[in-house]
């Protein structure tokens, strides 16, 4: 009798550890169940739809045509270059951006098969649905940067130029040393490491470990104030508008949106970025990283060994300026100007 129950009781614990640690289904836009639909969208190859908005210049008179990729727990409606420019300045360079949710977020369809080269082949579909011609320029921050370095692997020959702003860092990438990574990674706060094991060990305890209620999940989803730099402090004032759209972004589902951001950004990468190669033997283009000394979600230490490694990115690492630099006055302009006309 004791061992039938203790079966009976061995088989619930795994039938709720099961159901625990599975996501709910997402909630699609435009399904019964779903939120509207209120973007401008484009159907994908596989049947998906993105998201997207337009920002500058009409493409027909745009001289420079940029995707812009937003960062973690954001949506389209976080461009942060054209919409923080003057209308003068993106007159003078002629420019028109397109952002997107990425999939999963906003009102992009989540893909259940997303690695790291669909995102790059998505982008191009974008560019190519909208006619932004045979190349383009490519911008990612934060967590975009994952689409910026995934570009720069699979569609190198569809850009004209790209620019990384503080892009988030995978601890496990092959090429750096074990003891400069090990350095970095400790930098953290002890509740992100775990989160970060988690979603590099054991991706498919990703929804349970970031919604129980043991252990403090990540810092950073949770936006906790030991993250945030002096200068970061200073700047989030600016930015208050983004409540506006907080709640559009993980309408679909936090699984959908931040986890899969996590399962993906800190996997095991399909190759490495640091053994890259120039996308711009030739000079006609070119690459660039932007990274605060003071940003405490992103270590610097790993930006300038990436910089040292690939001596054909252009490094820009600003003294002071933490995660949220891209938003300080002038910022946009100065990213703008070296990406597009090399000015330092």
């Amino acid at each position: 009798m004791h061992k039938e129950i203790t079966l009976v009781l061995l088989i619930g614990l795994l039938a709720w550890t099961y159901q625990a640690i599975q996501p709910p289904p997402p909630k699609i836009c435009g399904s019964p169940d779903g939120p509207p639909v209120t973007a401008t969208r484009i159907k994908l190859r596989d049947g998906r739809h993105l998201a997207y908005k337009e920002h500058g210049l009409p493409k027909e008179m745009a001289k420079h045509k940029i995707i812009f990729v937003h960062g973690f727990s954001s949506c389209r409606h976080d461009e942060i270059i054209v919409t923080l420019l003057s209308p003068e300045v993106v007159e003078e360079l002629g420019i028109h951006s397109v952002s997107f949710d990425r999939p999963g977020y906003g009102e992009s369809d989540p893909d259940p098969k997303r690695t790291l080269k669909s995102l790059a082949l998505d982008i191009g579909e974008l560019a190519d649905q909208l006619r932004l011609g045979s190349k383009f320029y490519i911008i990612g921050y934060s967590m975009g940067g994952q689409a910026v370095w995934s570009c720069l692997k699979y569609i190198p020959h569809r850009l004209a130029g790209a620019t990384l702003l503080a892009p988030v860092i995978n601890y496990w990438w092959p090429g750096f040393p074990a003891n400069l990574s090990t350095e970095a990674y400790y930098q953290q706060l002890p509740q992100d490491q775990w989160a970060l094991r988690v979603a590099h060990y054991f991706p498919f305890l990703v929804y349970w470990w970031n919604t129980q209620k043991l252990f403090p999940a990540s810092g950073v989803a949770a936006r906790r104030p030991e993250i945030f730099s002096r200068q970061d402090v200073q700047i989030l004032s600016k930015i208050a508008h983004r409540q506006n759209h907080k709640g559009l972004v993980t309408q679909q589902g936090v699984f959908e949106s931040l986890h899969q951001d996590m399962r993906i950004g800190f996997g095991k990468w399909e190759f490495d970025p640091l053994e890259l190669e120039t996308p711009f033997p030739n000079n006609e283009g070119s690459v660039h990283l932007w990274m605060g000394d003071e940003d405490r979600f992103v270590p610097v230490i790993l930006q300038r060994y990436i910089a040292e490694r690939l001596s054909w990115i252009e490094y820009h690492e600003l003294a002071g300026a933490g995660h949220l630099f891209p938003y300080a006055d002038g910022m946009s302009e100065a990213i703008i100007r070296a990406l597009l006309v090399g000015q330092k």
